[in-house]
């Protein structure tokens, strides 16, 4: 009996570190679209990625417009930005994701991928959210709507940025320029 335990505590023991030895890096994970299809992050090998959780009824919310000035501009140069809508601070993303998608064409003219409405935060947090806050001390948590990580053309996170900062801060456009 003993000796079955035993093997059986091997065996998950084993199959966490190789599911943990497969989460390395932000390609390795599968996101759902606004329309409810597979995202392979995976597709974006190569490129620089800003991946930033966004909300419809925030104070910040203006920052959609210079979000899609960012993308228009460096979009053909290797650079994505996806947007995770949130409804973890003060219930300020309660659309669907069809209502989401609707307000940011109709009010900024969002032309960037705004994926599924996910979790950021909590109990209930999306994989990519926990990978997220577990690669560096200063974005260890989401703070509130509009924090945003770069990822590297690696596939690792470079920096983490407060919802404060704005999407065309100098330490955007430097990371952005530096080839």
């Amino acid at each position: 009996m003993y000796k079955k335990i035993f093997l059986s505590l091997v065996a998950a023991v084993m199959f966490c570190g190789f599911a943990s030895a497969q989460v390395t890096d932000f390609y390795s994970f599968t996101v759902k679209t606004n329309d409810g299809a597979d995202f392979q992050l995976s597709e974006l090998k190569g490129k620089k990625v800003m991946v930033v959780n966004v909300a419809s009824k925030c104070g910040l919310t203006p920052q959609y417009e210079q979000l899609q000035a960012l993308y228009e501009k460096y979009k053909d140069e290797n650079f994505t930005i996806i947007a995770f809508p949130a409804n973890n601070f003060g219930a300020q993303e309660p659309g669907t994701d069809e209502e989401i998608m609707q307000f940011c064409s109709l009010n900024y003219g969002v032309t960037f991928p705004i994926m599924a409405k996910i979790s950021v935060k909590g109990d209930d947090i999306a994989p990519l959210y926990q990978w997220l806050t577990s690669q560096s001390e200063e974005g260890k948590e989401v703070q509130w709507n509009f924090q945003k990580y770069l990822i590297d053309e690696n596939g690792k996170l470079f920096k983490v940025l407060k919802p404060s900062v704005l999407p065309n801060d100098e330490v955007v456009i430097k990371w952005l320029e530096k080839k």
